[in-house]
């Protein structure tokens, strides 16, 4: 009998030269996770209102940098704001980040052998995941990192997974472009990089092909180095002011916050990829997904950072984790209990997530407890109308000041529908920057808990409210003073000094 030819794999079938076996991508199920996550997203885009930073980012010029962070996103919120001044429009590429995620997840999942189940789960773990929802939501500096994580990882799975070295260069392109949006994936490529060299293999750091993709990823950073060493490196500094202002609390914080971030439900899964490249023979070679999410805990903590900072590394594990999470779902009655942790995981991340309880009602709730996003979401217009009160009844010279960019921000955009026409400010971060009161006005409207520094600058102070959103949902603002002061005994320019500060 002649010998027979071996039958072709399918098209879609290929063997990574690690010897993992990449079935077809699961379109249908991944791609209704992504509709699901779409639907939910812009069908909430509007609820509550803007949140804190976006109402910031929003009112910054375009510029290279600014002193608390890179110009990606300022700059994508006062563009959409151009177009259409509303929460949903800015919201748009928050909304697009967080669906293609739950693509990128569902292909790490394939890219470590995981099969059609595998990447179901993926897709629809990562859907349902609660800071990812979060970050999907609103549009923050996280909601674009939250994309290039996995993002990056899948493509350094590809190059030595598959021994495809020129997968480092999409590597060093896609982190280059996002050091533009935060700086913080910088950490992502050291633990890439320590992963390689603890654990290998480290031929890889031997490629041309990896350190042709770290020139590509210095290159495309270089004008935010630029602008960071032509500015006495700001973002040092916005460290230091984090950590004093709330350094300590950031260190407790990040351990619930481990449990919290994608679901305590999907914990197990998370934990299932941080021991899999240990376990499994085939994915030794990713064994920097571990170090990177080793790299993001020492540096949350010894830096006093936010203490949400770990969720992109916590997305990728999610995505390797669905691969043992798949073969352990060999039973009928050990798949129902996957499903119905990540179903019943999805609609309580999405009830904390997304504004789906109505804002009369939020603060009966622990949800601001435990969401501060959604907390910092709630009441602008309220508060601007008491602000635009007290300035009806001040002098004709007053200028509006704040102590955040929140409340700055809220004045910036709601303000002349309660008839405050005149520029406002603030010395929180980049605003303080920005510009100061004119030495013309002799009176000011503060808002917020500036009293000690501006007592003494005025002939009379005095408190005619306190900042109310009318729902009782307790926030950074709540409570917090409006205070009118007259007849200025100094000038702005003795006194703007005074009021800078980083948070």
């Amino acid at each position: 009998m002649p010998p027979t030819a071996a039958p072709p794999e399918p098209p879609s079938t290929t063997t990574g030269e690690r010897g993992i076996r990449l079935g077809p991508i699961a379109w249908g199920p991944v791609g209704l996770a992504m509709a699901v996550l779409g639907v939910l997203l812009a069908a909430t885009s509007n609820a509550y209102g803007y949140h804190r930073d976006e109402l910031y980012y929003r009112m910054l010029e375009p510029a290279w940098g600014y002193v608390d962070q890179p110009p990606l996103t300022p700059l994508l919120a006062h563009w959409l704001a151009g177009i259409v001044d509303e929460p949903w429009m800015l919201r748009i590429p928050a909304m697009l980040a967080g669906v293609a995620t739950v693509l990128v997840v569902a292909l790490i999942a394939r890219e470590a052998g995981g099969g059609r189940r595998a990447q179901t789960l993926a897709a629809w773990a990562a859907a349902g995941a609660g800071f990812p929802l979060v970050f999907g939501h609103a549009f923050l500096s996280s909601s674009i990192d939250l994309l290039v994580w996995p993002l990056v990882a899948l493509a350094a799975m590809r190059a030595v997974l598959r021994s495809r070295p020129r997968w480092w260069l999409v590597v060093g392109a896609v982190a280059g472009l996002a050091s533009s949006n935060k700086l913080l994936v910088a950490l992502l490529l050291v633990g890439i990089g320590l992963g390689l060299l603890l654990f290998g293999p480290r031929r890889e750091l031997r490629s041309p092909w990896l350190w042709a993709g770290v020139g590509i990823a210095l290159l495309l950073a270089l004008p935010n180095v630029l602008y960071q060493a032509t500015n006495e490196w700001p973002q040092l500094r916005m460290g230091a002011a984090l950590e004093a202002d709330g350094g300590g609390e950031a260190r407790i914080l990040m351990w619930p916050f481990l449990l919290l971030m994608i679901g305590p439900l999907l914990v197990p899964v998370w934990i299932a990829g941080l021991v899999a490249p240990f376990r499994r023979p085939e994915l030794r070679g990713i064994r920097f997904v571990a170090v990177v999410f080793a790299v993001m805990l020492v540096f949350t903590f010894a830096g006093g950072a936010q203490p949400h900072y770990p969720v992109g590394s916590l997305v990728i594990l999610l995505g390797v984790g669905c691969v043992p999470t798949e073969a352990w779902m060999r039973t009928r009655p050990r798949a129902a209990f996957v499903w119905a942790a990540v179903a019943l995981n999805g609609i309580v991340s999405a009830c904390i997530a997304l504004p789906l309880v109505p804002a009369t009602v939020l603060g009966t709730t622990p949800i601001p407890a435990v969401n501060q996003v959604a907390a910092d979401s709630v009441g602008w217009p309220a508060y601007v109308a008491q602000i635009a009160a007290a300035v009806e009844d001040a002098p004709d010279d007053v200028v509006v000041v704040t102590a955040n960019y929140g409340e700055a921000g809220a004045v910036a955009r709601y303000g002349p529908d309660f008839g405050i026409d005149d520029a406002v400010y603030s010395g929180h971060n980049e605003l303080w920057f920005a510009a100061r009161p004119p030495d013309d006005a002799t009176s000011a409207v503060f808002v917020g808990g500036i009293g000690p520094i501006i007592r003494g600058s005025f002939e009379t102070c005095t408190e005619v409210d306190r900042l109310d959103d009318g729902v009782d949902v307790d926030n950074e603002e709540q409570g917090l003073p409006i205070t009118v002061c007259t007849g200025m005994t100094t000038t702005w320019a003795e006194l703007w000094p005074k009021l800078a500060h980083l948070s």
